[in-house]
This record gives C-alpha cells, sequence and structure tokens, in this order.
C-alpha cells in the first residue's frame, strides 16, 4: 500500500473509532433523535434562514430526504418554521426552545471530546495543523470537481437517515 492510500485509509480508520468511541454517548444524551436530525439541528442552530436547499447542499442530500427530517423534527417540536414577509414562497427553520437545549447538549459533548482528545492536538505544531488542513481542502476541492465531473448524486444518502 503506498502512502496516498495509507493516507486515506488513516482518515477512514480515526473517523471510524471517532465515531464509534463519541456513538454511546451521544445515543445516551441526544437519545430521542437521530444522527441526521441532530446535524440539522446543529446547522440550524448555527446558521440563519436555514432552509431545505441550504440544509441539502451542506448533508449532501436530496432536498426529499432533507424535508423528511424537517418535518419529523418539526413534530419532535425541536425546530419551526417561518417565512418571511417579503418572501412568502421560502420556508425557513429556527430552533424552538426544546431545539436550542438539543443543540446546547450536543455542543457540550462536542467539548467534552475536544478535551479528551486535546492531548494530541496539544502536541501537534500550528504549521502541521496548517499544513493538514490545507491538504484537508485540496483533497475536499478535487473530490468536490470528480462528483461534479461524472454527474453523480450522492446526495441521496438514504442510511444517514
Amino acid at each position: 500500500m503506498n502512502k496516498a492510500e495509507q493516507v486515506v485509509r488513516g482518515f477512514s480508520d480515526v473517523y471510524n473509532k471517532m465515531v464509534s468511541l463519541n456513538k454511546f454517548k451521544m445515543e445516551d444524551s441526544l437519545k430521542d433523535y437521530k444522527s441526521s436530525e441532530v446535524h440539522c439541528i446543529e446547522y440550524i442552530g448555527e446558521n440563519e434562514d436555514s432552509n431545505v436547499t441550504k440544509l441539502a447542499e451542506a448533508f449532501y442530500m436530496t432536498r426529499g430526504a432533507i424535508s423528511k427530517i424537517t418535518k419529523k423534527l418539526i413534530k419532535k417540536g425541536a425546530i419551526e418554521s417561518y417565512q418571511k414577509p417579503d418572501n412568502k414562497k421560502e420556508i425557513y427553520f429556527r430552533l424552538t426552545e426544546q431545539g436550542q437545549e438539543t443543540y446546547k447538549v450536543h455542543e457540550e459533548l462536542h467539548r467534552e471530546f475536544q478535551e479528551r482528545d486535546k492531548a494530541v492536538f496539544d502536541q501537534v505544531t500550528e504549521e502541521q495543523l496548517d499544513m493538514m488542513l490545507s491538504f484537508m481542502e485540496k483533497y475536499s476541492s478535487h473530490l468536490d470537481s470528480e462528483i461534479k465531473k461524472q454527474g453523480l448524486d450522492i446526495k441521496d444518502q438514504s442510511d444517514f437517515e
């Protein structure tokens, strides 16, 4: 296996370990929500005037899949929809009080995980972090180009729901 393959496999391995390690705490603290719902709550909490299109683009999902998730979140009382007075066509979402609480729990879990992993990041220099970020941006941009070039519709991720 060459170094490029090792890097890609390493990303995958690290990601899978993080998901596995964080999963039980996340599921215990956010038991009423699926992962996709929590990520939608997070996005809506961090982005003003979130709508189906913006959420679909952010998560590489279809608008139909996002509509299903947002309907579930409305039913659960985590988000509410609204329209702007000057644009009755577009529907936007914002967090309810319950959604804000879920958002706060999720953010606290992220802080806890960052604290857990701080020992590793404290050993890495700013220059090393900058190099890793630069590489991630280049690789992500390359993958975006490949997706566009091949006309792939990777947005229909049913397993994300």
